[in-house]
């Protein structure tokens, strides 16, 4: 499971066409989408149209991994917070239900917040 409490876990920067994609690629139901995807040093999210996937990468080698699914229909509420002058990166902060409680990401410069937000909001109000 990702330890979501981890500060380089949480530093995520903007990717494109990236490994990460193409490693959770056989976790993607027909029809899923990937939205956005950011990477840490070796972790990575990436956001689909329809949850949250967190890949942590392990060991010395980095072979194991292990992969966190964070379905949209279980949130109960988000938050955001913009990038400002001073502060360069944005926050992202989803409610689960079921125990797992607050999922906090720190989002890079380059993130598409608003994007975010409006996938989000529509697989929780179906």
């Amino acid at each position: 499971m990702i330890d979501f409490e981890n500060p380089s876990f949480l530093k995520l920067r903007p990717v494109r066409d990236s490994k990460l994609e193409r490693l959770i690629q056989p976790l993607l139901v027909p029809g899923e989408d990937i939205v956005q995807a950011f990477q840490s040093v070796r972790d990575g999210v990436v956001f689909t149209d329809r949850r949250v996937i967190a890949v942590n990468i392990q060991g010395v080698t980095g072979m194991k991994k292990s992969f966190t699914s964070l379905p949209y229909s279980r949130v109960q509420a988000y938050a955001v917070e913009s990038a400002g002058l001073a502060d360069l990166d944005g926050e992202l902060q989803l409610w689960y239900s079921g125990g797992l409680g607050a999922v906090k990401f720190e989002l890079l410069a380059g993130s598409d917040l608003a994007l975010l937000c409006r996938v989000i909001e529509s697989a929780i109000s179906h």
